[in-house]
């Protein structure tokens, strides 16, 4: 059975270390476990306020009542990109920004400025018709088939992917399913294709059957919980179980470097 998130050093508790005077959110150990895994966990990085009142907005504009369970008659619901201040908020806390300076480098990513989207899943006994294992790819948007983007071996216009926690999640409330160290399978598969990389239809050929073999956990966390991932981790989605909606956002950061076209 896949394992929650919560006692490894994926967990953020093992943060807050010093080097030289300056305070550190994340911890060598937590770094090397990133390198390894592919992930880190970090708790509290945004205020629990914040997330009510991005939850608010969320619900309004689902269409559902939050009350009323007659009206959740979907599985998901997929929500645009906001910019919207308790977003914007969430996404730029300076614990964040911080750990966005010790996994990518101070100066070598851009604040997020838009977050989404959001897949808001409700408790259902349907399949949503989304739980397939991917990595999300980074560049090539142009094309009309999303099977046609592409990733590279540099990870073109994508320095990581958030998984932001804007809602509670337990193990039954759909958590986003992780493979720990999928991340240098895919390496290792985009490094023959040099800058061209391949596209998710070539990478996902056999249904990523290479990163099978990886521990499987999962993203659980309360409300303000960022998972800060890989751009080549291999993850998916999953049916709800709970009797909560689940809201998180799945935004990337970007490279400072990125252009500002991504085809």
């Amino acid at each position: 059975m896949p394992t929650p998130v919560n006692s490894e050093l994926g967990n953020s508790e093992s943060g807050n270390s010093e080097r030289g005077n300056a305070k550190r959110v994340l911890s060598d150990a937590q770094i090397a476990y990133f390198i390894d895994e592919g992930f880190v966990r970090l708790d509290d990085a945004f205020p629990r306020t914040v997330a009510d009142e991005a939850r608010a907005i969320l619900w309004r504009d689902t269409g559902c009542a939050q009350d009323d369970k007659a009206t959740w008659t979907k599985p998901v619901i997929r929500l645009g990109h906001y910019s919207l201040p308790p977003f914007i908020a969430a996404a730029n806390t300076p614990v964040l920004h911080a750990a966005f300076d010790e996994l990518v480098g101070e100066g070598r990513w851009r604040p997020c400025m838009s977050v989404g989207t959001f897949p808001v899943r409700f408790p259902s006994p349907d399949d949503p018709g989304d739980a397939g294992w991917h990595i999300d790819v980074s560049f090539g948007f142009d094309k009309p088939d999303f099977l046609d983007w592409r990733a590279n071996v540099a990870s073109r216009g994508r320095a990581l992917l958030l998984l932001m926690l804007f809602s509670d999640v337990g193990e039954n409330d759909a958590p986003t399913r992780i493979r720990a160290g999928s991340h240098r399978e895919i390496a290792r598969m985009l490094a023959p294709a040099g800058e061209e990389g391949l596209s998710l239809r070539e990478l996902a050929a056999n249904g990523f059957g290479e990163t099978a073999h990886c521990r499987e956990l999962l993203a659980t966390g309360q409300a303000g919980t960022v998972y800060l991932c890989h751009p080549f981790l291999v993850h998916a989605a999953q049916p709800h179980h709970g009797t909560r909606p689940r809201f998180l956002a799945q935004p990337p950061l970007l490279p400072k470097e990125m252009p500002d076209s991504w085809g």
